[in-house]
């Protein structure tokens, strides 16, 4: 992965956007030089690399995506009134909310600009309709998301249904044009699309785990953030589900100001209820479905145990 990261590090930067106004292309640079994991461009290319050797033809779809998350991330952080993304201030906050939003607009056209590169590509058209869907589909989860903040009428299945939009599907996007790109079969570009719903998947949920009962040293956030926020998470919706007066709780949540004595007195539900239990159970489930599928595509076997070891790593956030 740090191979791939470097390469794409490097294309990044020789890509810088070097267009007038700067007033409109400088808040892409800032927000692309935080130096986030670029995880979802590294899944593209290892994708790719698992086809074919020279990753360079992939890179052109691997900024598309950057481009996109990072677009994602921009304009959440103005719905969000978020002060720092990766330690420092957000785009709205060192600059201004109107060129926030301008600059989210032009990097989301940008996107669509790095996928044009592929029109000669016979599959060309599968890869356009996947960007386009996978976009979409954020959105729609991002929408979810917002809704959940204003009710406690979620179920199981809501929660995860919006994590699967929100989070997974841009996963499984990254990895199945990697593949689409590298000319694999779209049995194998499919199977890669579910490989990567099911390990994003698993990787929320260990997410939602780490943030109540995770430590901050490892987590490197204030644990029991959720809780204070009556962010709805899988623990939480399936904690209402089984306690036997869910409206005490929520009563509880809403009206407690002692933050301490509220994630404390949650997450001692979370546990009686079984809800952690189930999250661990479920995290796995997905983990281990990952692996089936990994295991049915036609890939060399070295490349099967780099997405294995890949899908481990996301169920346990060990990076």
């Amino acid at each position: 992965m740090n191979q791939l990261k470097a390469s794409f590090e490097q294309f990044l930067t020789e890509n810088e956007y070097r267009l007038e106004p700067k007033g409109l292309f400088e808040p892409i640079n800032y927000i692309l030089g935080l130096r986030g994991k670029r995880f979802r461009p590294i899944l593209l290319l290892a994708a790719y690399r698992a086809y074919q050797e020279d990753v360079s033809k992939a890179m052109p779809a691997a900024m598309a995506i950057e481009v996109f998350h990072n677009f994602t991330l921009l304009h959440d952080d103005i719905m969000d009134e978020a002060p720092l993304r990766r330690g420092a201030p957000t785009v709205h906050q060192k600059y201004d909310t109107n060129t926030a939003i301008l600059s989210g607009d032009a990097m989301m056209i940008s996107a669509y600009q790095w996928i044009g590169q592929y029109t000669s590509l016979p599959q060309f058209a599968s890869i356009l309709a996947t960007f386009s869907r996978t976009a979409l589909d954020v959105c729609r989860g991002q929408q979810m998301d917002m809704d959940f903040e204003h009710s406690w009428d979620i179920t199981v299945d809501d929660y995860l249904e919006m994590i699967r939009l929100k989070t997974a599907v841009l996963l499984g996007a990254s990895l199945k044009i990697g593949a689409l790109i590298a000319g694999a079969s779209a049995e194998d570009a499919d199977g890669l699309y579910d490989f990567g719903i099911a390990a994003g998947l698993a990787f929320q949920i260990q997410d939602d785990i780490l943030d109540s009962f995770g430590d901050m040293a490892s987590v490197g956030k204030q644990v029991g953030g959720d809780i204070i926020h009556n962010k709805k998470t899988f623990l939480l919706v399936k904690t209402l589900t089984q306690v036997e007066h869910p409206k005490d709780l929520i009563d509880f949540m809403e009206q407690t100001t002692d933050a301490h004595k509220k994630v404390d007195y949650v997450k001692s539900q979370m546990i009686g209820s079984g809800a952690l239990d189930a999250a661990d159970m479920l995290r796995d489930d997905y983990y281990e479905k990952s692996l089936n599928i990994l295991d049915e595509l036609n890939m060399a076997d070295n490349q099967k145990e780099f997405f294995s070891e890949l899908a481990l790593k996301m169920a346990r956030r060990m990076f």
